[in-house]
């Protein structure tokens, strides 16, 4: 599992209040749904790998040897 590291975050109250509702709807924490959303975000513009095109990347390399 990657290390975790601590950040604080300044955010709009009326923002926090959203994304505490849609924490709530899809029963995650605030922060969780914070990193979930910015996650999704750095996949779509392709700035972070999908993991599970990374397991797939591991198991070709595997298979090299």
């Amino acid at each position: 599992m990657a290390e975790k590291k601590a950040y604080p975050l300044r955010i709009n109250a009326d923002v926090l209040a959203a994304v505490q509702r849609w924490a709530d709807d899809e029963l995650r924490s605030v922060n969780a749904q914070i990193e979930y959303a910015l996650r999704d975000a750095l996949r779509r513009s392709g700035r972070l790998k999908n993991p599970a095109s990374e397991a797939a990347d591991d198991t070709l390399e595997s298979d090299e040897v």
